[in-house]
């Protein structure tokens, strides 16, 4: 069964592990050989040494480019987060991590709930492309999408007051509110980051064997123990497998 799956994911006995290099949380430093290290290309790794396969990183600056690349044979697996958008072209396994994603504010708007960010004249400033992104243009029909180029931007954009709401991961927004006093955070989530394999479309037998890789992994305490290593056990959750 590995032979049929390694040889119809990674034909080149390479196993190309494609990156969202934006995703601090995932990729958060580098390796002995100066390659990115963190709980993406770690996945990505132990898959490559279950399908006993070379493996090659394939670095993208922003998961939207990552996502466009899926029928141009630059990546065998995308590990970027599952988003409906995405869906139309990539098929995405079981989350490996879920990331929060929240809005923050400041005190004078007083937002209470994600629903009192959602009306005409709210600006937020979000990454394009992101899965966040891509959910609230999906769900959120009466706020004005600020989209930038990077988190670092989208940031910077609401401090000087450009928007009204900075949109993000949880653990990145409250960095931010470290800073500012006057800075809030809405209490639940608006949406929750799923963060998963991607292979092209139409491979169900490839899709099955990654969903039991994914349950493997978390059921013997693989994914706890990347979390722990890269010390982002406290920003990162671990889906429950039932």
């Amino acid at each position: 069964m590995i032979d049929v799956i390694s040889k119809k994911l990674a034909p080149t006995g390479v196993l190309r592990i494609g990156l969202n290099m934006s995703n601090f949380l995932l990729i958060n430093g580098k390796d002995t050989s100066g390659l990115p290290d963190g709980v993406s290309p770690g996945i990505g790794k132990r898959l490559a040494k279950e399908l006993n396969v070379k493996h090659e990183l394939v670095l993208f600056a922003k998961p939207g480019l990552l996502a466009d690349e899926v029928n141009n044979n630059k990546w065998d697996i995308g590990n970027i987060a599952c988003e409906k958008e995405r869906s139309k072209t990539i098929d995405f396994s079981n989350s490996y991590v879920n990331i929060d994603a929240n809005f923050i504010f400041r005190s004078k708007d007083n937002f209470k709930t994600n629903e009192d960010v959602n009306i005409a004249g709210t600006k937020v400033a979000v990454l394009e492309r992101s899965a966040y992104d891509l959910w609230l243009t999906e769900n959120f029909k009466n706020v004005e999408l600020i989209r930038v180029n990077t988190i670092e931007e989208s940031h910077k954009i609401f401090r000087e007051k450009k928007v009204n709401v900075l949109a993000g991961l949880k653990p990145k927004l409250i960095e931010e509110i470290e800073t500012n006093n006057e800075f809030k955070m809405t209490t639940i989530p608006f949406t929750f980051i799923k963060q998963s394999i991607g292979i092209k479309k139409g491979n169900p037998e490839i899709l099955d064997f990654l969903n039991n890789f994914i349950s493997k992994l978390i059921k013997e305490g693989f994914v706890e123990d990347l979390l722990k290593k890269h010390n982002v056990q406290n920003k990162l959750s671990i889906p429950k497998i039932i």
